[in-house]
């Protein structure tokens, strides 16, 4: 069973938080939150939406390139992509290498995109007009900066 508040909590609500990573998650939660509600009309996923864009400008694609595109596990991508593939919406082949997988979109796929895309666009459009033109550009360099300082970051912590 998910968790599905009764209302959004109102911005005097929220504590205030030192930690980079915890702030970063509360923000993803409540966007994904927000984006999800509205794919729902579509019966669709912010992840699966965000892998149907993906195989749409990329064509074919291994699994590896898309866990590295997405930083996303490997066991939950294979997850979402088996229930993507049982709905139809995307076809796997096999690659050069007998254990490599590719990845397209089928025609279902790209109905299912078209279907959700207006409900994605008014999400993204919500978001957009709270944060301003200034503050739209302002978050997403944010994020680019924060990915890239976290994944230089990252290289200190392997073994």
């Amino acid at each position: 069973m998910r968790y599905a508040p009764s209302k959004p909590p109102s911005a005097e609500a929220l504590f205030d938080l030192p930690c980079a990573c915890q702030n970063l998650r509360r923000a993803t939660r409540i966007v994904t939150r927000m984006y999800d509600q509205e794919l729902k009309k579509a019966d669709l996923e912010i992840t699966q939406f965000g892998l149907l864009a993906a195989l749409a400008a990329a064509g074919e694609v291994n699994q590896k390139r898309l866990s590295q595109g997405f930083v996303m596990d490997s066991t939950t991508l294979t997850r979402t992509l088996e229930r993507m593939q049982e709905r139809g919406w995307i076809s796997v082949t096999q690659g050069t290498d007998k254990r490599e997988r590719l990845f397209s979109l089928t025609a279902a796929g790209k109905r299912k995109m078209a279907k959700a895309k207006p409900h994605w666009e008014l999400a993204e459009s919500r978001l957009r007009n709270e944060l301003g033109e200034n503050g739209w550009n302002h978050m997403k360099d944010a994020l680019s900066l924060v990915t890239k300082g976290a994944i230089a970051a990252q290289r200190f912590l392997q073994p």
